[in-house]
């Protein structure tokens, strides 16, 4: 025999979608404030190595569940927050990706936006949210179209970014920048010869350990 009846499903079901709701709401209006300067270096460099395979494999929804993890577990965001994070971010990169010039490439921004501003309001570090965000799509930008010809323009973008979120000196961050750009610029070198082999996925990694490993030094 059913406990519940079959007039009592209806009933469950808007209380457990209004319990969801309520979760929703309180996740995302509860004020949050956390350190962007505290974080596992380590942690970042092998999730940041799994997103890039994710979005050059196109795997956008593994990109997306790679993001939300990222900003729970390393830079403490509430569940649903994390998942708006991770949804703005993902949508950023694929609209970038199918982009063909800058003016289709601007059309990232929004999201890029949104992404920053979710950061922002959730950290205690204050930070220029536009700033941010252009500064962001710039380095997406310059590795995109000049990052093997001119690999100093990538590390300077990349380090402005940096600067920008933690009001800092960018020459703070140029090894960060660094081995960072050196990372994606070995992507994009084995690519071109004919594919990243797992060697390489485990030397980018390598790089990657080492830039988040000097920022989380230079921050702290």
């Amino acid at each position: 025999m059913n406990p519940i009846g079959r007039r009592g499903w209806p009933v469950l079901l808007i209380c457990m979608a209004g319990l969801l709701a309520a979760w929703v709401i309180r996740d995302l209006s509860t004020p949050v404030r956390s350190s962007l300067r505290k974080f596992d270096a380590h942690a970042v460099a092998r999730m940041e190595t799994e997103m890039w395979r994710s979005y050059y494999d196109h795997r956008r929804m593994r990109l997306f569940g790679e993001l939300a993890q990222l900003l729970r577990t390393q830079y403490h965001q509430p569940f649903w927050r994390s998942n708006l994070g991770a949804y703005h971010a993902a949508r950023a990169a694929v609209v970038f990706q199918r982009g063909h010039n800058r003016g289709e490439y601007q059309l990232a921004l929004p999201d890029l936006r949104a992404f920053y501003r979710i950061i922002r309001e959730s950290s205690d570090t204050a930070f220029d949210v536009e700033r941010a965000a252009r500064l962001e799509l710039e380095w997406w930008i310059v590795h995109r179209e000049r990052g093997l010809e001119h690999p100093e323009e990538l590390e300077k973008a990349l380090a402005d970014l940096q600067a920008e979120i933690f009001a800092e000196p960018a020459v703070k961050f140029a090894e960060h920048a660094r081995t960072r750009s050196a990372a994606m610029l070995l992507r994009d070198a084995r690519k071109e010869a004919g594919g990243v082999s797992e060697g390489d996925w485990a030397r980018i990694g390598e790089l990657l350990d080492r830039s988040w490993g000097s920022l989380w030094s230079a921050v702290n």
